[in-house]
């Protein structure tokens, strides 16, 4: 790459304001209190524009923005790149056609990264289309390499969306606004959840309808993990719907992702790591609806 062109995408002004008008997106819908969250996209074949430590989102200016090479190491910038840019690396390192990431703290989905309760699907026809699968990567500590990879599993066709145990989500796509949506439909897809369960009962769709939605994304041109499963239970299993206590068929092939817990599995507790609670032990419905009155409350709901 010539050093021109190296040159136009790190001072790109309209891509820095691009990344602040994100910004302020996710700290006006409440994604990201203080400072909150990081935002990104590739410039080059090495370099990459990201947003920096230690900033309110909603109040970046084109000025703010920094630059670092696929490594990490910056390269442009007045103030300093935030840790947390390893993790958009690992993803768009990952995934060649990403060019942009999102990462924020949506309070209904991170809710259910705090829970560990995977994302159901077959619920509604909008996340069926627009974003089918979403994954749960496991803890760790935000920052370096080790947290970075912990996604790195989970990036496969047909996933634009990840959340992270205990943190919250990131999103990524092609370009900012597209990434940025993800997060936007997949909040607002777990508040409707949550609200559901609230009236006492999720309604899945069932497996005609379903398929129809799955063609239909065929057609659209999205791409989506079920469609390179034979067999596959399409809706996953999960405490908001019944039979979550139940094995899930062999023949599923999303069985085999051992750090996404809950997903198609008989549920453990603590990551997956402790089994479930002995026989008397509160069950799963009683859990959602304890963890819904505590976030209802913590937003003042």
């Amino acid at each position: 790459m010539s050093v021109n062109k190296w040159n136009s995408g790190i001072n790109d002004r309209k891509l820095k304001e691009e990344i602040c008008e994100i910004g302020r997106r996710v700290y006006n819908k409440g994604f990201a209190a203080a400072n909150d969250g990081n935002i990104s996209i590739r410039v080059g074949e090495n370099e990459v524009l990201c947003s920096p430590t230690m900033i309110c989102k909603g109040f970046m200016t084109a000025d703010d923005i920094c630059a670092v090479d696929m490594e990490g190491v910056q390269i442009a910038g007045k103030r300093k790149r935030t840790s947390e840019v390893l993790l958009h690396l690992a993803i768009m390192k990952a995934s060649p056609e990403v060019k942009a990431v999102v990462h924020c703290h949506p309070p209904h989905a991170t809710a259910f990264a705090v829970a560990r309760e995977p994302i159901p699907q077959c619920i509604l026809p909008e996340i069926e289309v627009f974003m089918g699968e979403v994954p749960i990567a496991p803890y760790e500590t935000p920052g370096g390499n080790a947290f970075a990879n912990t996604v790195v599993p989970f990036i496969k066709p047909g996933v634009n969306t990840i959340i992270l145990a205990n943190h919250g989500t990131v999103s990524f796509g092609k370009n900012l606004e597209e990434a940025y949506w993800k997060t936007e439909i997949l909040d607002a897809y777990c508040r409707i959840l949550l609200l559901a369960k609230q009236l006492g009962h999720v309604e899945y769709l069932d497996e005609r309808k379903s398929r129809e939605l799955l063609d239909l994304k065929k057609k659209l041109g999205f791409d989506d993990p079920r469609f390179h499963v034979e067999n596959c239970d399409l809706c996953g299993n999960s405490a908001l719907r019944d039979g979550y206590k139940e094995a899930a068929p062999e023949s599923c092939a999303f069985e085999q992702a051992p750090t996404y817990p809950g997903y198609l599995q008989k549920p453990t507790y603590d990551g997956g790591k402790a089994p479930a609670p002995a026989a008397g032990a509160p069950d799963s419905e009683a859990l959602v609806k304890l963890i819904t009155e505590q976030v209802l409350a913590a937003l003042g709901k």
